[in-house]
């Protein structure tokens, strides 16, 4: 592998403009050696001359890209140095909280485990230990990289214009330099691997490094698991083809909308998980660091083959599902026996109590998910509201549950029977609105919650109200349908009128907001990348036009439903079938730009490991205990709390004017 390839393939993505600029290099050398004046035709002198003058302009550009190098490689450097320390002393208290009250020896090995110390607290000191762990990694990979891309260059340079220059400049600046001389990087990473070992896991080694373990960079994947990946997804467009085929020409069941409804909502669950793993594929190929923005365990967590390997399995299982349903008759099986195995399967999957088939990953989703759900008593991460916005691209799938618990609720035998579930199907009950707002709550509750914890009301309740919007569009269009027996056309009723306008308002509201909110496009200052941004990571500037066109196309795609539907050519569920595979679509090119948006924000900050936080303390906490410091009776009892909080409220209100300011003691 030549070293450019290599560097792109081992660099932190969020430190990619830190390295060398290696192919610049690159491309400068064989530039002046291609516009250098001919050797048999030019004089000597001249020859000399211009390789001068291009040697003093390489060095020069060689200086800068050192000192880069040496200054952020210092300050990354004083970084680590700082959250070591930091490590230690909350170490070194919690051994120390810990030798107040022992524990019997069998509840665990570790020496913190033998002593009164918290569980919560010892895995958060484990996950804080190797993710500083991870960090320190990385930064002697940064050192080492650099030097060998210095190594590279220079002896190219000194191969192509035949003069030992690179090897003196080398050893001269190269080998003297801070990044590569300061060695506090290695003795940084023995000193952890000795107090984790040590004081973590009670001096055993092989558990300890089992679980600092770095993953290698740049990593193969599985040929075995490529192969099944290209095994299945094969198989299933075969099947999938032969649903196609067999729906038209051999029918769907005595009604074709109760098969439809009873199958849609499993095929958009697994578009969207193998489109996820085609997201993963495209972050990973252009260094967006999505395992760090989702908070994943950078030692174990699935790779795009996983994630398409399952999608494409449970392919083919949901089309075998779909055969078995049409020829239930000529196979002698239950007809709505097909539909209730594929729901079960899909269920017994994901909360699988075993460590198997992905564990990790499962339990990943289900917390994730759960999370969602209980919106807003929890903090909300990136990983939390992005799964809540995928859900409100499957809406379709929550409309279809309602549907099968009553079909199956008035026709539990499983057998094809003269019921066909027309009832089921017009149903047009209060509980279809209530599902189809729910992934919008999720949302819209999620905001609330992050204005709660930032009391920022922009951008956060700006995002809720374009959530709230999608309410009203639910409301009127529930509206528009239990009213529309009452008039001879659509146009005649009010409440199809305030359905539109409710419409147009969200998908502007929501387009608006993808394209200059969650892209972070249309930036003023996007110079040559012309309606884009400054900085873009994916190569073509045209997937971003496209990625514009796309999402304005299929955020407005409703109003060409609602013409075919009004005008009679098609019907309501023929439509919704056709549209949400599209919304999913739509959602996956979505994924692309938000995440680099978000890795472009971690990029600014230098950020690419989690912070953990061992003992968090908020601003407020450190005000209030510098406060109770300076107060003669600072710790007051709680029964005496409320009598005399009035009165505590204005000997707080003094010092705040009589001292410093909250920023100030924050600071």
């Amino acid at each position: 592998m030549k070293f450019a390839e290599h560097l792109g393939a081992h660099i932190t993505p969020e430190w990619r403009k830190q390295y060398i600029n290696y192919e610049e290099m690159k491309a400068m050398l064989y530039a002046a050696v291609e516009q250098a004046p001919s050797a048999e035709l030019a004089d000597p002198e001249v020859l000399s001359r211009y390789f001068a003058k291009f040697d003093e302009q390489f060095f020069h550009y060689c200086d800068k890209e050192l000192a880069k190098i040496n200054t952020f490689y210092s300050e990354k450097m004083a970084e680590a140095t700082r959250k070591y320390g930091n490590l230690r002393s909350e170490l070194s208290e919690t051994l120390e909280m810990g030798a107040v009250k022992k524990q019997p020896a069998w509840k665990s090995k570790t020496p913190l485990g033998k002593k009164n110390v918290p569980a919560r607290k010892i895995q958060d000191l484990k996950l804080a230990f190797s993710e500083f762990y991870l960090g320190l990694i990385l930064l002697q990979n940064y050192q080492n990289l650099n030097f060998t891309g210095f190594r590279k260059i220079l002896k190219k340079h000194d191969k192509l214009l035949n003069v030992c220059d690179g090897v003196k400049w080398r050893e001269e600046y190269v080998e003297a330099a801070h990044f590569y001389v300061n060695k506090d990087i290695d003795r940084l990473i023995q000193e952890t691997e000795r107090a984790f070992t040590n004081d973590i896991e009670g001096g055993d080694r092989q558990k300890a490094m089992k679980r600092l373990r770095v993953p290698p960079l740049g990593e193969q994947q599985s040929p075995w698991t490529t192969f099944k990946v290209g095994l299945f997804s094969g198989a299933f467009v075969v099947l999938f083809l032969t649903v196609i085929l067999s729906a038209i020409f051999h029918g769907f069941g005595d009604d074709w909308r109760v098969g439809l409804r009873m199958f849609r909502g499993p095929f958009l669950i697994i578009e969207f998980i193998f489109l996820w793993g085609v997201n993963v594929y495209g972050w990973r190929s252009s260094g967006v660091n999505h395992v760090l923005i989702f908070e994943l365990d950078p030692r174990n967590h699935l790779s795009e083959q996983n994630i398409m390997e399952v999608a494409s399995v449970f392919g083919v299982i949901w089309a075998i599902c779909v055969l078995c349903y049409i020829y239930c008759e000529s196979l002698g099986i239950p007809q709505y026996s097909a539909p209730i195995f594929l729901y079960t399967l899909m269920l017994a999957f994901l909360l699988n109590p075993t460590k198997t088939f992905h564990h990790e990953a499962r339990y990943w989703a289900v917390r994730v998910l759960s999370r969602v759900i209980m919106a807003p008593f929890f903090f909300v991460t990136f990983a939390d509201f992005w799964l809540a916005d995928q859900l409100n691209s499957i809406v379709p799938a929550f409309l279809d549950i309602p549907f099968i618990i009553c079909f199956f609720g008035e026709n539990p035998n499983w057998q094809k029977t003269s019921y066909g579930g027309s009832s089921c199907v017009r149903d047009i009950s209060m509980v279809r609105p209530i599902v189809a707002i729910l992934p919008a709550y999720w949302r819209f509750a999620q905001c609330i919650r992050r204005y709660r914890d930032t009391r920022e009301a922009f951008p956060h309740l700006v995002n809720a109200a374009k959530y709230a919007t999608s309410f009203f569009v639910v409301i009127f269009s529930y509206k528009f349908q239990i009213t529309s027996d009452g008039y001879f056309t659509s146009k005649d009723n009010p409440w199809f009128y305030c359905w539109i306008v409710a419409a147009i308002v969200s998908s502007c509201y929501a387009y608006t907001w993808d394209i200059k909110m969650d892209w972070g496009l249309f930036d003023a200052k996007a110079g040559d990348n012309r309606f884009l941004r400054e900085e873009i990571v994916y190569s073509s500037t045209w997937f971003y036009y496209f990625g514009i066109v796309e999402d304005l196309v299929l955020r407005f795609g409703w109003t060409v439903s609602m013409s075919l539907i009004e005008a009679g050519y098609m019907e309501g569920d023929v439509m919704m079938t056709i549209l949400s595979p599209l919304e999913v679509f739509r959602r996956f090119i979505w994924n692309y730009f938000r995440l680099e948006n978000e890795h472009l924000n971690n990029c600014g900050k230098f950020r690419a490991v989690r912070d953990i936080s061992v003992a968090p303390m908020d601003c407020s906490d450190q005000t209030t205990i510098l406060r109770m410091m300076d107060e003669e009776d600072g710790v007051v009892n709680r029964r005496g709390k409320t009598k005399g909080l009035s009165k505590k409220k204005e000997q707080q209100r003094l010092l705040l004017l009589q001292g410093e300011s909250v920023e100030d003691l924050c600071s």
